[in-house]
C-alpha cells in the first residue's frame, strides 16, 4: 500500500507512524511546503520517501493533514492527481466548508471527509507519537457519497490505529465541535493572554502556577498557524459559543459582587455533573 501524508505534523506524522506499525509492505510517502519538516520526517523514520504532487498518481491512500484554510484550495487539486482507485481522507477539525467545495468535484467518491478527535498541544514532526488514536473518535461526514470499496480501505485503517467511528453531518460536526474543542482552545488562550498580562513577573507566574493553571492552560501552546484558520471556518458557532460562555461569566461575576456565595456553590455543584458525564462516555469506550 501506497500512503502519500500531506502535511507531516502531529496528526499526519502520528498516522504515519501507526499505519507503519500496524501493516506489512506499507511505504509512506511525505509531501510538504516546509523542507525542514520533510527532511526531519525522514531522518525520523516517519516517512519512507519525499513526494511531489505528481507522484501522487501511484498513491493508493492520501492522508490530508494541513490547515483548514489550505485545504480548500489545496484538495481540489490534491483529488485531480490522484487515480480512480486512491481514497482521500482529510483531518480537518471544520468540515462544512471543506465538504461544500468538493461537493461537484468530478472525483468527489474518492473522498472521504474525517476527524480524528485526537491531538496534543505540539506540532511539526518530532510531536508525531504513536497510539495517538487509539479509542479516540473519529467523526466521518457525507459517508454516502464516498465509493463503498474506498470507504472499505479507510476504516480498515481506522480500525488498525484503534479509532472508534462516529458518523456525523458537516453542519452537526461544526456546531458541536465549536462548544468542546474550539471554545477550550479560545478559553485556554485568553487565561494565557491574561496571567502574562497581569503578572509582568514571569518568576512569580511560574513560581505559583499548579497543576490546575498548567493544565487548563495547556491548550495555549496550541499553533496559531493551525487555530486561527478554525477559527475563521467556523466563526458563526464560535461566536455563539462564545457569547454563551460569556453571558455565564458575567452571571458568575454578578453573584461575586452581591456576595451571593449559595448561588455560586450551586453552580459549581450543578456543573460537577460534567464528571458523571465524562465518566459515562469513558467506560463506553472501553466497551466498545
Amino acid at each position: 500500500m501506497n500512503v502519500f501524508v500531506i502535511g507531516i505534523g502531529l496528526i499526519g506524522g502520528s498516522l504515519a507512524k501507526d499505519i507503519k506499525s500496524a501493516f506489512d509492505n506499507v511505504t509512506v510517502y511525505g509531501v510538504e511546503s516546509n523542507e525542514a519538516n520533510l527532511a526531519e520526517a525522514l531522518t525520523l523514520g516517519i516517512i519512507d520517501k519525499k513526494a511531489i504532487y505528481q507522484d501522487l498518481q501511484l498513491a493508493d491512500m492520501v492522508i490530508v493533514s494541513i490547515p483548514v484554510d489550505v485545504m480548500v484550495t489545496e484538495l481540489p487539486a490534491i483529488l485531480d492527481a490522484v487515480n480512480e482507485d486512491c481514497v482521500v481522507f482529510d483531518v480537518g477539525s471544520t468540515k462544512s466548508q471543506i465538504c461544500k467545495v468538493l461537493e461537484n468535484h468530478p472525483k468527489r467518491r474518492n473522498f472521504l471527509a474525517c476527524h480524528p478527535i485526537a491531538g496534543t498541544e505540539f506540532s511539526g514532526p518530532s510531536a508525531a507519537i504513536n497510539n495517538l488514536f487509539k479509542d479516540k473518535t473519529n467523526i466521518i461526514c457525507e459517508v454516502e457519497l464516498t465509493a463503498f470499496k474506498l470507504q472499505e480501505r479507510a476504516l480498515k485503517v481506522f480500525q488498525a490505529v484503534g479509532m472508534r467511528i462516529r458518523y456525523m453531518n458537516p453542519v452537526a460536526h461544526d456546531k458541536h465541535i465549536a462548544y468542546v474543542s474550539h471554545l477550550s482552545h479560545i478559553s485556554a488562550f485568553m487565561l494565557g493572554k491574561t496571567v502574562i498580562e497581569k503578572e509582568k513577573n514571569e518568576r512569580d507566574i511560574f513560581d505559583m502556577a499548579g497543576s490546575g493553571f498548567e493544565s487548563t492552560v495547556r491548550l495555549a501552546k496550541s499553533s496559531p498557524a493551525m487555530w486561527t484558520p478554525i477559527f475563521k471556518q467556523n466563526k458563526e458557532n464560535v461566536v455563539e459559543t462564545l457569547e454563551e460562555y460569556i453571558q455565564n461569566l458575567t452571571a458568575f461575576k454578578e453573584m461575586l459582587l452581591n456576595d451571593d456565595y449559595e448561588g455560586i456553590y450551586n453552580e459549581m455543584n450543578n456543573t460537577n455533573k460534567i464528571k458523571g458525564i465524562l465518566n459515562r462516555n469513558t467506560v463506553k469506550q472501553e466497551i466498545e
